[in-house]
């Protein structure tokens, strides 16, 4: 891929994120608020010091006046974006850029979103005129695909994968109940996960993630002043967003048992944050399970397993938050909750956190033992036509 990359170019100097849930009490103004807020308050500088903003919300506005008008913005750019459930990444993608270019000083990437206030109980949204080739099948249909496509193809039992899968949403829930941010703050008992009600095909309702209201944004600037405006500023080493030719549901060769475009967008974020082993090399990760066999086949996409072992790796524990590469650590989409244009802030501010050794409860001690790198994995769309972004953040600049 001719991707130059801007690595070690511009820092995140300042994040905020809500609690993520039914927020009744909050407006997406109100949320928004809350978000720039705390992000701005943690880089110690003022509303008015951000030259620029990019606003990242699929259903809850339609310009960039749905940010200027509750945060009193005078005069600024505001640019408004969507790119499917990778809408939050896509922003900070932007923003960065923007401010790497030269173009500002400080730019803020902020994504929020009221999904509660739709009145669906999934995404909401009307289908747009196509070719007739794509089948009219809900999120939890589509993605429900993967779980017999990679058992059949790795020779994994039913009763095994049903075990994989629920352990993946029990993780992530024992990971949430640590975090006050989260949706979800309770652990789940593995037979109650095993054992809810089918939504489609193996899918129950703890193998998907949860519709939240919430809002997450951070303060970008130029790496050689980051130090200006904390002592802890955190590295962009790599940003890889592709969107792929949406031709799995039609191509027989697709078997729906990887995504393409991340496995594109990975291998491009790599080579821009010369990353060669991500296992060992990173952190932590956070990705995109917006159902638990999502996240199964993306330990292998982003190279965190070799194909057809990932199963075992989940039930080997080395994901789980004391494992040799914590998985969302925040609880994920599973528990932490997906308001879309708030999910990829989200998960850079468990980074943020993470890196800088501020997690409590859920601090990975992988970071105190030296590992300085982490990654933000969000997809947009269904299992063979999907957008991709792969993000890499690091606490040390040069390494």
């Amino acid at each position: 891929m001719a991707s130059n990359g801007i690595r070690d170019r511009v820092a995140i100097v300042g994040m905020g994120c809500t609690q993520f849930g039914e927020r009744w009490d909050k407006s997406v103004g109100d949320l928004l608020v809350d978000a720039a807020t705390e992000a701005v308050a943690s880089a110690h500088i003022d509303l008015k010091d951000v030259d620029a903003y990019w606003f990242g919300t699929l259903f809850s506005g339609n310009s960039g006046l749905t940010l200027s008008r509750p945060l009193k913005i005078d005069y600024k750019p505001v640019s408004r974006l969507e790119n499917f459930c990778a809408t939050g990444s896509e922003a900070f993608r932007n923003a960065c850029y923007a401010v790497a270019s030269g173009a500002y000083d400080i730019a803020m990437a902020i994504g929020g979103e009221k999904l509660k206030d739709s009145g669906y109980s999934g995404l909401p949204g009307s289908r747009t005129n196509d070719d007739g080739t794509r089948a009219p099948l809900t999120a939890p249909a589509m993605f429900s695909l993967l779980a017999p496509a990679y058992a059949k193809k790795y020779g994994v039992s039913d009763e095994q994968l049903k075990e994989v899968m629920t352990r993946i949403a029990w993780k992530n829930h024992k990971n949430g109940a640590l975090n006050p941010r989260a949706q979800f703050r309770k652990e789940v008992p593995k037979d109650t996960i095993a054992c809810s009600p089918l939504v489609a095909g193996p899918l129950g309702i703890f193998d998907c993630s949860g519709v939240s209201d919430g809002a997450a944004a951070a303060i970008i600037v130029r790496a050689e002043d980051a130090h200006r405006y904390t002592d802890k500023p955190i590295y962009v080493k790599a940003l890889s967003f592709v969107a792929g030719p949406a031709a799995g549901p039609i191509d027989p060769d697709y078997d729906y048992t990887q995504f393409n475009e991340v496995i594109a967008s990975a291998a491009d974020a790599y080579a821009q944050a010369g990353v060669k082993d991500p296992r060992q090399e990173l952190a932590m990760a956070e990705v995109h399970d917006c159902f638990t066999p999502t996240e199964l086949v993306l330990m292998e996409d982003l190279g965190f397993a070799t194909r057809g072992t990932a199963w075992k790796e989940v039930l080997a524990g080395t994901f789980d938050l004391e494992g040799e590469l914590a998985v969302n650590p925040d609880g994920g989409l599973k528990s932490f909750g997906h308001p879309i244009g708030a999910s990829g802030l989200r998960m850079l501010f468990e980074a943020w956190l993470q890196l800088r050794g501020e997690a409590g409860k859920r601090q990975i001690a992988s970071v105190a033992r030296g590992r300085t790198l982490a990654l933000t994995h969000n997809l947009g769309g269904a299992p063979g036509e999907c957008v991709s972004f792969v993000g890499i953040v690091g606490s040390s600049s040069g390494a």
